[in-house]
């Protein structure tokens, strides 16, 4: 082999280079304002790094269409459980309101980061379209509640729903989870749920009303000299009843009932 052959072969890009500039500028051509960052890169970055650049950028790529896929399958469900034939929700479906719930929910997408919260808000968004049984400031509080509480959180709501009156120790119980210590983090994770939905006006204990529906006041409960109790109140107390607020109904309403799709379909 000559001198000139030896150069020439130096001067071609192997396979590796090759594939790197070719994803860049496949990338710098689908995604707005990267292909400015990646001409100006091009000078800048060797070609190892081009393609530690581009690696991440596929991920990235990769987890916006995700969320992509996860907006448009959402969508799909809502309107395939509406009934379009009804002119109420059409309008309904089209009106400014609506499509503000809507841009609220994409908006904040990233704290849909399960599927049980991406169920919830596809139910809460078919509900609000079918119905209005809360007025739409009530319909976005749920939607926060979707992105600020966890899957363990709507738990204990389902069983508080389900059981009226129920207590935290039977809470735990029904549940399924472990006997654990109340000095463990559990009990305090626990604790914590339980206090977030308290200040969070989804549940309350039990309080009696009158007629007009006046909470009535409560007398304390004094204990005899001697006979107090020597340990605090436990994480899982089977004593106070819990219920939940009139808004926690609502949300379950909205959230946690889903209407039966009117069509089905499946991904293509």
């Amino acid at each position: 082999m000559d001198s000139d052959e030896i150069d020439k072969d130096s001067l071609q890009p192997d396979g590796k280079k090759k594939a790197a500039r070719a994803a860049l500028g496949a990338l710098g051509g689908a995604i707005p304002f990267v292909g400015g960052l990646l001409s100006a890169g091009a000078a800048y970055w060797s070609e190892s790094e081009q393609e530690d650049v581009v690696n991440v950028l596929r991920q990235w790529v990769q987890m916006l269409e995700d969320e992509l896929r996860e907006k448009g399958k959402t969508i799909a469900e809502v309107v395939a459980r509406v009934d379009m034939h009804d002119e109420n929700v059409r309008q309904r479906i089209e009106s400014p309101e609506y499509q503000s719930l809507l841009k609220k929910v994409f908006r904040n997408w990233s704290s849909v980061d399960t599927e049980y919260k991406r169920q919830r808000v596809r139910n809460i968004l078919a509900n609000a379209a079918a119905a209005k049984t809360s007025s739409d400031d009530v319909v976005r509080l749920f939607l926060d509640w979707v992105g600020l509480y966890s899957d363990f959180h709507f738990e204990v709501v389902g069983e508080i729903y389900r059981n009226p009156g129920i207590t935290r120790g039977a809470i735990w119980d029904n549940l399924g989870r472990p006997q654990v210590r109340e000095d463990s983090a559990d009990a305090d994770l626990f604790k914590l749920l339980v206090r977030d939905l308290s200040f969070g006006s989804v549940i309350r204990q039990h309080r009696p009303t009158d007629y007009a529906g006046n909470f009535l006041r409560q007398q304390p409960k004094r204990s005899k000299p001697g006979e107090a109790p020597r340990t605090a109140k436990s994480a899982f107390d089977e004593t106070e009843p819990y219920e939940l607020t009139e808004l926690g109904k609502q949300f379950v309403h909205y959230a946690m009932n889903e209407i039966t799709a009117k069509i089905e379909f499946h991904e293509e």
